[in-house]
């Protein structure tokens, strides 16, 4: 007598949203999507348009003209919503029908995905997630956050100057002498976005403040960092959730000055070296700091750490994602690839590391007998 098959498990793959970084969401989800083994999943699509709505997709979107990258329309599939009826973990459309879910992967890249608010909704419907929970996705959005953490976990970080936009408004002249303090060239940047959105690199002081109007166009809070010079630009990727581990290490060769926007993915001459080209014991530096990074924010499932490498000051923590990228030039999937995990096998990971977090919070938070009153 044969046995029946495993089931399939009903992986609901989450992407789009209203940030800037939507187009990325949706070319990470295409490749994850790419690597899903349809004999072990039962995948449901859900994309967000720009103005935070949930539609269930018959297909990925297609590029835009001009090989622009995909996004989410308004008009396509249906609107969904994820069920009220309790202890039920389902997507309802608006024709009624319910999609069960038993994982969410969500491919949500800065802000309204990335950054606690999306992890704290699937936390209320009591579904499990790949990722960090609410409080690591919202430090790992917020560079100027982290950095007073890394700090804290005895982790080396660039010279910099957090600012607020009141400040900005109330003095810019003040502002623009604290930051010029830190010397030059220097980087400014939104503390609550990734892609390298919104940076700008400041060679001289006539650049500063153009520079943090471009960030404040994307947040109340800007990140003043001294740039340093001459700098390898490392990465590392961190996977797991109680005993963390981490990859080789890569390194981006941007085609343009820095790594901004269009050289992660747009330029066809950029370089990701993986493994990077390091010596072993700065190669097991890398790791062992990507991983006291990893814990610092309380992160779990997975995580990309960006360092700066020059010698001979050594490294410098740049920052933490804990949704990094999965677009077929993403150096998250690209690192594991090296150290021996296909990209199939790490979804497959991630997938189990979200549920293996999930049963052991469902097992804490079950009701206690409480003393009687007094």
């Amino acid at each position: 007598m044969s046995s029946r098959p495993p089931r399939r498990v009903r992986l609901a793959v989450i992407f789009g949203g209203r940030s800037a970084e939507h187009e990325v969401s949706v070319v990470s989800a295409r490749s994850v999507l790419g690597a899903l083994d349809a004999d072990r999943y039962e995948v449901v699509t859900i994309g967000i348009d720009r103005d935070g709505v949930w539609h269930r997709l018959p297909a990925l979107p297609a590029p835009g003209p001009a090989g622009a990258l995909p996004s989410v329309g308004e008009e396509e599939g249906l609107e969904v919503a994820l069920s009220r009826r309790p202890g039920e973990r389902a997507l309802v459309a608006e024709d009624g029908s319910r999609a069960e879910v038993d994982v969410v992967f969500p491919i949500l890249h800065g802000p309204f995905g990335e950054d606690g608010t999306v992890q704290g909704l699937l936390e209320l419907a009591g579904i499990p997630y790949v990722g960090s929970g609410v409080l690591a996705s919202a430090v790992g959005m917020d560079k100027a956050v982290q950095k007073v953490l890394f700090a804290a976990a005895g982790l080396p970080v660039a010279r910099h100057e957090v600012i607020h936009e009141h400040e900005w408004a109330d003095d810019p002249a003040v502002v623009e002498a604290r930051a010029l303090a830190l010397g030059l060239p220097l980087f400014v940047k939104p503390a609550a976005l990734g892609s390298s959105v919104g940076i700008t690199k400041v060679k001289r002081p006539g650049e500063l403040a153009a520079a943090i109007e471009e960030a404040f166009a994307y947040g109340p809070k800007a990140v003043v960092e001294l740039g340093l010079e001459g700098a390898r630009e490392i990465e590392c990727a961190v996977l797991g959730n109680d005993d963390p581990v981490a990859s080789l290490p890569g390194e981006i060769v941007p085609a343009a000055e820095f790594y901004d926007y269009a050289a992660k993915y747009l330029a066809e001459d950029t370089r990701l070296e993986v493994p990077a080209k390091l010596p072993p014991e700065v190669v097991r530096e890398v790791q062992r700091m990507a991983v006291a990074a990893f814990r610092a924010i309380d992160a779990a499932g997975m995580a990309r750490v960006d360092f700066f490498y020059r010698e001979p000051d050594g490294l410098t923590v740049n920052e933490i994602n804990t949704i990094p990228g999965f677009t077929p030039v993403s150096m998250y999937p690209s690192m594991w690839e090296a150290s021996g995990l296909p990209y199939p096998a790490l979804i497959d990971r991630l997938v189990e590391l979200a549920l293996e977090r999930h049963e052991r919070e469902r097992r804490r938070g079950r009701p206690r007998d409480l003393p009687p009153a007094p």
